[in-house]
């Protein structure tokens, strides 16, 4: 059943756990408190699904498992990340992603001066050079539009097409765990339909692990098997993804739904009144 967390959501523990995040606290600047308690687990070939507004601390939360957070002057000060059984929490990006952990990052970021091609092999940068073809063609078949746009160069691509190559280029590093942080991001609705068909297509053929976050709940939750909502932080509530959907919380303020299940018009949310039950 869907959790309401007055303190943070503690993961199930199991061998079936392919990565834990054990009550984290992260802080930016020596001063400034972003992550409090933070606790998850994404088992192994899952889609989890990390939910939140701006500012919650989403971002945030995918740099500390991805070993990027002394970049921007932040680190993790007390819990532990554990993937696959090994605590990561003071590994660096590159070693993380050496033990199979990818992740594609917020607004696309591919590199636009190189081709499609260039890119993916980009992707593949710490393997060397063995299967790197193979696997190029592997991303080719799953992804054919790209095959056909392989010598253009990146920069020219539809925000779409980016994503699609931005995802194609974190399979280059064959992870058994893929993070995404707001694939929809800027996209056209069509377009993120087809981003998310996608995403639970390499969950259903190939057995990847995913952990999405997204402001796009509704999206989410169609693909995903099990739900975090986080806000200020910490993590407020947690369940399997058809709970999460049948919450009158979750309805209301991140599906934009009513208690029939019809959608609310600005008057009715502007003008609702009822508090979050987490708060």
């Amino acid at each position: 059943m869907t959790t309401p967390a007055t303190t943070a959501a503690q993961p199930s523990a199991g061998a079936a756990d392919l990565l834990t995040v054990n009550n984290i606290e992260v802080i930016y600047d020596d001063v400034i408190l972003v992550l409090r308690g933070l606790s998850l687990a994404v088992p192994q070939g899952k889609v989890v699904a990390l939910l939140g507004s701006n500012g919650a601390g989403k971002s945030t939360t995918l740099k500390a498992l991805s070993g990027l957070l002394p970049t921007e002057h932040g680190a993790v000060t007390d819990g532990s990340i554990v993937f696959d059984g090994q605590d990561i929490t003071q590994l660096d990006a590159a070693a993380r992603v050496k033990l199979g952990m990818s992740l594609c990052m917020e607004g696309r970021h591919v590199f636009e001066h190189l081709t499609v091609a260039e890119n993916l092999v980009a992707g593949a940068y710490f393997r060397g050079s063995a299967e790197v073809g193979s696997d190029i063609e592997m991303v080719y078949d799953l992804l054919p539009k790209l095959g056909d746009m392989r010598a253009r160069v990146a920069g020219y691509l539809s925000g779409g097409e980016q994503q699609m190559l931005a995802i194609g280029r974190a399979l280059m590093a064959k992870p058994r765990l893929l993070m995404l942080d707001e694939p929809s991001l800027g996209l056209a609705p069509l377009l993120v339909a087809d981003i998310f068909a996608f995403i639970k297509r390499l969950n259903d053929e190939m057995g990847l692990t995913v952990l999405v976050i997204e402001q796009n709940a509704r999206r989410a939750l169609e693909i995903a098997d099990h739900g975090y909502i986080l806000e200020h932080g910490r993590i407020v509530l947690e369940g399997n993804t058809a709970e999460l959907r049948d919450n009158p919380d979750v309805k209301e303020f991140y599906l934009g739904l009513g208690d029939s299940g019809t959608r609310k018009s600005y008057r009715d949310v502007k003008h609702y009144k009822r508090r979050k039950r987490w708060l």
